[in-house]
């Protein structure tokens, strides 16, 4: 596919500031669209921000916007990965390989997040493993794994990554943007903010029409609820007048008000794991089912069980809730 494919490509575009522009690029999950950021300035690197999915119509979508601004892939630079999660890396190998693009990430995302996708076969045994002492069904092991692997073919990691470095100032559309840390939709979140224009490149790390899913992995941080809680006191104190998205986007305004609801919102749903422990000891699986309680296809369940168990250790880690090793179950059961 080739930026012919699109005709309507121009109407994917949206202008952000100076040579900055967002581009809508189709993924196949709910949210149907990633954002994408293209910068053509007149004095720096050409530069993406994230990369989509590695699929053909990823490729195409992002083929039609460097056409619309001159551009074709050899003229990448360098690519600011935002974080790990395939949606957003996916494509940075290729981008890597066709251009000699730099690829950037966060320090602390490059030590775990990023080193997942090299090690992918090594760890999905412990992935999974975690997944089953926190009560996930046997027979649900198998199509997990299967979903796994699915999301790691559309994932071309890069052979070489610069770490950028929070505080750190990075050169976008003639301004320049400081590299913040955001964690808790991912270990190693990045986001950049320009003061003088009130913009944050916010990626996953707040959404204005959905949560951002806060999961507890076998390879994260211990609590990343709490990271996150105080990423979203970070974003209510940096206020921004914009904040450009990874999803429904690109553009959101009223990031302050949309970070304390978001607080409102896990705050509730530690009230009900709390309650809910409470009234008899469960797995995280079996709690995920009373939190989550609709239908969800392989990956929604995983990202439901994996929301909870962030909910049920951050109870854990303020002495709120406990858990015990069950071994006739073999599963940990959280209570209170």
């Amino acid at each position: 596919m080739t930026a012919s494919d699109f005709p309507d490509s121009n109407a994917l575009l949206t202008p952000i500031v100076g040579t900055l522009h967002a581009l809508q690029v189709p993924i196949p999950y709910p949210m149907k669209t990633v954002t994408v950021l293209i910068d053509k300035p007149e004095d720096g690197p050409v530069t993406l921000i994230d990369t989509a999915l590695d699929t053909p119509e990823a490729q195409a979508a992002i083929a039609a916007g460097l056409n619309e601004l001159g551009l074709d892939w050899k003229d990448v630079e360098r690519a600011v990965i935002t974080h790990h999660h395939p949606d957003h890396y996916g494509l940075a190998g290729v981008i890597e390989e066709r251009s000699g693009a730099q690829i950037q990430m966060l320090d602390v995302e490059i030590g775990r997040g990023e080193r997942y996708w090299h090690l992918w076969e090594e760890w999905l045994p412990g992935h999974l493993k975690h997944m089953r002492d926190h009560g996930l069904p046997t027979e649900s092991l198998e199509g997990m794994g299967a979903d796994n692997r699915r999301g790691r073919d559309r994932v071309h990691p890069a052979k070489n990554v610069m770490p950028l470095r929070e505080g750190q100032n990075v050169a976008l559309a003639g301004r320049d943007w400081e590299v913040l840390w955001l964690p808790g939709h991912a270990d190693g979140h990045l986001g950049l903010w320009n003061a003088e224009d009130s913009i944050l490149i916010a990626g996953d790390a707040i959404l204005p029409r959905i949560s951002p899913n806060v999961g507890l992995y076998a390879y994260t941080r211990p609590d990343p609820l709490g990271d996150y809680l105080q990423t979203l006191g970070k974003l209510e104190a940096l206020n921004p007048d914009q904040a450009v998205v990874g999803h429904h986007g690109p553009v959101m305004t009223g990031v302050q008000a949309r970070a304390r609801e978001l607080r409102g919102h896990h705050h509730e749903r530690l009230d009900f794991i709390k309650a809910e422990a409470g009234k008899e000891p469960r797995s995280a699986y079996d709690l995920s089912l009373a939190m989550f309680n609709r239908e969800l296809n392989v990956s929604g369940r995983r990202f439901a069980l994996a929301e909870t168990l962030a909910h049920a250790e951050h109870l854990r880690l303020l002495g709120q809730l406990y858990r015990t090793w069950e071994e006739e179950e073999g599963v940990w059961v959280y209570h209170a």
